[in-house]
């Protein structure tokens, strides 16, 4: 499974800042106003986020880029370098960034 540039953005800023935050708020407001069911719902929150963090390592794993930098290391004397893209080069320049994968 692999995740649009931008679908994966916003669920990292799901994942890395808005549930951790509503899981920490709901827990101390619980706690100070007797909230009812405050752990079991810190718990879910943070089982969510967690099942979050797993899709997006899967999505990161599967993620081709935009091509691989590949590094031959056969000759003792000088490391060879090849660029292989996944796109048309012309359509670098309409990127904001490049992703490349290294190979050895």
């Amino acid at each position: 499974m692999v995740l649009s540039n931008k679908a994966y953005d916003r669920l990292k800023w799901i994942a890395q800042y808005f549930v951790p935050a509503l899981a920490t708020l709901w827990l101390a407001l619980g706690k100070i106003w007797n909230f009812p069911y405050t752990v079991e719902i810190g718990a879910t929150l943070s089982a969510i986020d967690i099942f979050l963090g797993a899709v997006l390592g899967i999505s990161s794993n599967n993620y081709e880029g935009d091509g691989k930098l590949v590094i031959n290391t056969s000759d003792p004397d000088k490391d060879i370098y090849s660029l292989e893209l996944n796109s048309n080069p012309m359509d670098l320049d309409k990127k904001d960034s490049v992703t490349f994968k290294v190979q050895k």
